[in-house]
């Protein structure tokens, strides 16, 4: 057996699950000092500054599957499955047991997403936030973020969401729902307020477009923040209406509720559900189905989670390493007034913030900058839900 050692071995880390989760796990055992994300593995390694600090958080945190290693240094742990898991308070003893009772085994969808259910090490779970990733049922009135944080992964402090009591068994940990149901993943704390969630409808009709400034790669990048676009087609009768098919009617649903009277180019566009179904196949019809370049190919229920209103800040990724703030200024100057930017790292790739001092303007150069390339980076841009920096 391994002897105790300070760095902890996190195995089964999902796709959905960042850095800072993490250290909001083991946070309330001790001071982390390291952490590295070994993404390919779906494995974590992180180093407490003591060796006591580490077999408490080991010991606490076991249904997480922790074990120990000496240093950073070797060969990588062997490839694990991933997973996802949730911790569940009843208020009481019997009632975790009832729902394990029924639970145990059972599939979330035929066929697939298996619950594993076990009791947790701890007893008590203490919720700050109300929203997507956490709630408290017997508390509504709880904020849905500290004011001022970033939801956006890979920035923001360490501070937790929720915090973790010792041990005891009244928490019931569920395992990863998988990409099958990335949209329970995302909102399991309830949908946005304004979407239904029973849309069937993947066609929405574009009005008071500028004709001069869009074109249908620009309508793809604004669009393809909330969904996965079909086709795009402009109206060449109408030269400021466009039609656009998203992958599903919530997506198409999020994408009316969120864009719905925002400003670009000079002119407040309106958003609305098209009487057709579907964009039929044309040679005036841009087909982007296929297309690399949209964004619920994978991680969709992070891209979900994501989802809001054009803000005055955007946040950029897949940058070069090399990337300077005035390389982001030079790049996206031209679109507005940049009151301030940030670069970040985060598991080891650059990130970065920057602020504008309109939406209009954020919006502007997101549509135009989008999946173009720095330094031969095709960079990808994402409105933030973070107010400043």
């Amino acid at each position: 057996m391994t002897e105790p050692s300070k760095v902890l071995h996190v195995r089964n880390v999902g796709y959905e699950i960042t850095e800072n989760d993490l250290l909001q796990l083991v946070q309330p055992f001790g001071v982390v000092t390291k952490s590295v994300m070994l993404r390919a593995k779906n494995q974590a390694l992180i180093q407490m500054q003591d060796v006591g600090s580490a077999v408490n958080g080991e010991k606490c945190l076991h249904s997480v599957l922790f074990t120990s290693r000496t240093d950073y240094s070797g060969s990588e742990p062997s490839r694990a499955q991933p997973g996802f898991q949730a911790l569940i308070q009843y208020q009481s003893h019997q009632s975790a047991l009832s729902a394990i009772d029924a639970l145990q085994g059972r599939n979330i969808y035929d066929g697939c997403c298996q619950l594993d259910i076990q009791f947790s090490n701890l007893s008590e779970l203490q919720v700050n936030y109300n929203n997507e990733r956490s709630r408290d049922f017997t508390n509504p009135a709880l904020p849905s973020e500290q004011k001022g944080r970033s939801s956006q992964s890979g920035y923001g402090d360490a501070g937790s969401m929720y915090g973790l009591q010792p041990p005891g068994t009244r928490a019931v940990a569920f395992p990863q729902m998988g990409d099958a149901a990335a949209i329970t993943a995302a909102f399991s704390g309830g949908l946005p307020p304004g979407i239904s969630g029973t849309n069937d409808r993947c066609t929405v009709l574009v009005s008071n477009l500028n004709p001069d400034k869009f074109d249908e790669d620009k309508l793809f990048n604004l669009f393809s923040l909330y969904g996965n676009i079909v086709r795009i087609k402009l109206l060449r009768s109408k030269p400021d209406h466009a039609l656009i098919q998203m992958g599903d009617g919530f997506q198409a649903e999020l994408a009316v509720h969120f864009l719905k009277g925002a400003l670009l180019f000079g002119k407040q566009l309106e958003v609305n559900f098209s009487k057709y179904p579907n964009i039929t196949p044309a040679p005036d019809t841009h087909d982007y189905s296929n297309s690399n370049l949209n964004r619920f190919n994978r991680n969709a229920a992070k891209n979900y989670r994501y989802c809001c209103s054009p803000t005055k800040m955007v946040h950029l990724s897949t940058l070069p390493q090399e990337i300077t703030d005035d390389d982001l200024v030079t790049h996206l100057e031209e679109h507005g007034t940049i009151v301030n930017t940030k670069i970040f790292e985060a598991n080891g790739k650059k990130q970065a913030l920057v602020l504008f001092e309109t939406e209009e303007q954020a919006a502007e150069a997101l549509v135009c900058k989008h999946a173009t390339s720095i330094d031969g980076s095709i960079i990808r841009i994402s409105f933030s839900q973070l107010q400043t920096i």
